[in-house]
């Protein structure tokens, strides 16, 4: 088993080479963390890659395509002990273009003067935004790692990761790993983020009408129509037997109600000898960095429970939810 896991670990190390950091950071929530860190902090940021090539900016002072990252470094972001890509500040409140200067020949000495304005709060403010890049940078690049090692090597102790992340019945993320990418999310301080809670309808009738097998396979079912019309983004972990979460970072305007509809839409429309799948979801916002995600799951569970009386009132759905007898 040791020695299996430490090829993998290896691989880690070898592929790092092969990244670029604008490959491995997912762009929509890294674009909307630095633009909310901007907003809060007063201070813009740059990101380069490890090369110099400018990935992310925000405000109007930075105006260059690529940084000369040998002479001036920026504060480094690593990964697998691999210099990935540098970050850049102008504090907006204070610093005026540089006279005189091209916006690449100001940038060269400008970080280091921007870091020197800063309080120590602000100046730790700017490590805690490098570091939370980098574990959104490590968490990706592990994933995709792990997923491409599985497929070249079915062996015992990739699938034991497997089972570490996801739900075993239905593919979603498990109870734990959802909890541990909604606090990853909450320290990007990322707004404004969609709040789902999912419930099956009637779960217990399947499971005392038709036995543990059809009832796991109801719950199956839905897992995979939740997958299914998710963006690559969303989050959606398996938080209890037939309770679902769903997270969507940086959500759209009506993103997360179009969401809901298509999944009870498919449900509802699912043909199937004995199941009915049905579901009632609740949803709720968080759209401001002070609100902690967490707090949001009761009001949405509540909004689920008043869905759910709304459904199962509804015309047709007894006689559905019966057809299989």
């Amino acid at each position: 088993m040791e020695n299996k896991l430490s090829v993998f670990e290896q691989r880690l190390k070898n592929n790092i080479r092969n990244c670029r950091l604008g490959d491995i950071l997912p762009g929509k929530l890294t674009r909307g963390y630095l633009k909310s860190m901007t907003d809060v902090s007063g201070i813009e940021f740059l990101l380069a890659d490890r090369d110099g090539r400018v990935l992310y900016a925000t405000g109007s002072l930075f105006e260059v395509d690529a940084v000369d990252v040998k002479a001036n470094p920026g504060e480094v972001l690593t990964l697998q002990d691999k210099r990935m890509g540098h970050l850049y500040i102008r504090n907006c409140e204070t610093t005026e273009p540089i006279s005189g200067m091209s916006a690449k020949e100001a940038i060269l000495v400008d970080f280091t003067a921007s870091i020197k304005e800063l309080d120590n709060a602000k100046r730790q403010f700017v490590h805690t935004v490098a570091g939370v890049l980098e574990e959104l940078a490590s968490q990706t690049y592990f994933q995709y790692e792990a997923m491409q090692y599985i497929a070249q090597n079915e062996n015992t102790a990739m699938r034991m990761y497997n089972l570490e992340k996801e739900d075993g019945l239905t593919g979603v993320f498990n109870k734990t790993y959802f909890e541990n990418r909604l606090k990853v999310i909450e320290r990007a301080q990322v707004v404004p983020v969609a709040v789902l809670v999912v419930n099956i309808n009637d779960w217990k009738f399947a499971n005392e009408h038709f036995g543990d097998d059809e009832s796991d396979r109801l719950i199956q079912i839905v897992g995979g129509i939740l997958r299914s019309e998710a963006k690559e983004e969303y989050v959606i972990g398996r938080v209890d037997g037939d309770v679902f979460h769903v997270l969507i970072p940086m959500t759209e305007d009506d993103e997360a109600e179009a969401y809901a509809h298509a999944v009870q839409e498919k449900c509802n429309t699912y043909e199937d000898a004995k199941l009915a799948p049905s579901i009632a979801i609740g949803i709720q916002y968080k759209i401001n960095i002070e609100e902690k995600l967490e707090d949001k799951f009761s009001d949405a569970e509540y909004e689920m429970f008043e869905n759910k009386f709304e459904m199962k009132n509804a015309a047709g759905y007894a006689e559905r939810l019966k057809h299989g007898l």
